[in-house]
C-alpha cells in the first residue's frame, strides 16, 4: 500500500511566498525516499474553501439534503476535503504568518477537518481524537523573530494554534520547519532560509 501525502499551501504571495518554498521542499525531500509516494495538492489560496456558515451547519448535520445548488456544491467540497485528510498519512502545511496567526484560509480548512463524529469525539472521560497515526510537517515563514527564545514569543499564535487543534485531533507527530527573519533585511531572510532549508535535508524519510 502507497503512502499518501496531502500537501497544502496557504500563502497569498504565490512564487514569491517562501512558506510555498520549504513545502515543496519538503515533498521534494520525502519523494526522494519514497518515489511511490502518492500526493493530493491543494492551494488554499488559489481555491479558497468557504468559511462556514449556519447553513452549510444546519445541511451537514441533516439527512434531508438542501434543494440549493450552491449549497449542495459546498457539502461536496467540504466531504472532499474531510476525504483527502482522513486518507492521508503525511500533511505538510505551508503556512504563512500573517498578523501572529494563520492565513484564514488555513482556518476555513480546519473547519472542514475538526469534524465531531469523524476526527475528533466526545466522551464521558473528555474529547478523543480519531485522526491519529498522521504525520504532520509544518513550514512556517515569518517576517520577523517569534522562536521560543525570542521576546515576541507571545505573539506566536500560528505553531501554538496548530499544535493544539491537531493534538486535539489526535496527531503528536509534529514538525515545525520555520523561516523566521524574513522580512528584516535581504541578508536575515537568507539566513533565515538556508537554516531552514538544513532542516528540511535531515528530515526522517
Amino acid at each position: 500500500m502507497s503512502t499518501k501525502l496531502l500537501h497544502l499551501d496557504s500563502s497569498i504571495l504565490g512564487e514569491h511566498s517562501v512558506s510555498r518554498a520549504l513545502s515543496g521542499a519538503i515533498v521534494k525531500r520525502l519523494q526522494q525516499s519514497n518515489p511511490g509516494l502518492e500526493i493530493t495538492y491543494r492551494d488554499l489560496a488559489a481555491g479558497p474553501i468557504p468559511h462556514l456558515s449556519g447553513t452549510y451547519l444546519a445541511a451537514a448535520q441533516s439527512q434531508a439534503g438542501s434543494p440549493d445548488p450552491d449549497l449542495q456544491a459546498d457539502l461536496a467540497l467540504g466531504r472532499a476535503v474531510l476525504a483527502e485528510f482522513l486518507a492521508a498519512d503525511i500533511v505538510v502545511l505551508g503556512l504563512g504568518f500573517y498578523n501572529f496567526s494563520i492565513p484564514s484560509q488555513v482556518k476555513a480548512w480546519i473547519d472542514r477537518v475538526a469534524v465531531v463524529g469523524q476526527t475528533f469525539r466526545y466522551t464521558a472521560k473528555g474529547p478523543e481524537g480519531l485522526a491519529g497515526g498522521k504525520r504532520l510537517i509544518l513550514a512556517i515563514a515569518r517576517g520577523g523573530f517569534y522562536g521560543p527564545d525570542s521576546p515576541s514569543h507571545a505573539f506566536e499564535h500560528a505553531e501554538s494554534y496548530l499544535r493544539g487543534v491537531f493534538t486535539f485531533l489526535g496527531i503528536t507527530d509534529i514538525e515545525v520547519v520555520a523561516a523566521e527573519g524574513i522580512a528584516v533585511s535581504p541578508a536575515v531572510r537568507e539566513s533565515g532560509i538556508a537554516q531552514a532549508q538544513e532542516k528540511i535535508a535531515a528530515l526522517a524519510a
